[in-house]
């Protein structure tokens, strides 16, 4: 059975949840940098790629998973900028004998959008 996962602070306009979970995968939609308290996005890359990662931690403990569950990222940025995004990937994954797969590609956004992820997780079994 699926479930969908909400967000409040960083909800999609759309009728859409921020995740779903089936069994033991979850897959997110878009995640972007906004700020949850504010739920405006910050000027600079570096803030926002800050408030997407810690997006992605919530939203993939709110569906019952870790960090450390999560098998793929894939980013997209307004303008490709590794760095912003590295210095919070080995935050969020300091061991690189375990980190996730990921892609990072450039494509056009909204005007106040600059970077934004999806990621899919897999669940231990031994996880509700």
């Amino acid at each position: 059975m699926r479930r969908s996962i909400y967000i409040d602070e960083f909800a999609h306009k759309s009728p859409i949840p921020n995740a779903s979970r089936i069994g033991n995968i979850i897959v997110s939609g878009l995640i972007r940098g906004v700020d949850p308290a504010t739920q405006a996005f910050p000027p600079t890359v570096e803030q926002q790629c800050a408030f997407m990662f810690a997006n992605v931690r919530r939203c993939v403990e709110v569906g019952g998973a870790r960090v450390e569950d999560i098998v793929k990222v894939t980013f997209w940025m307004k303008e490709l900028q590794r760095k912003p995004v590295n210095d919070e990937w080995v935050k969020m994954f300091p061991d690189p004998a375990s980190r996730p797969a990921r892609q990072i590609m450039e494509v056009p956004m909204e005007p106040e959008v600059l970077v934004e992820c999806d990621f899919m997780a897999v669940i231990e079994e031994s996880k509700p």
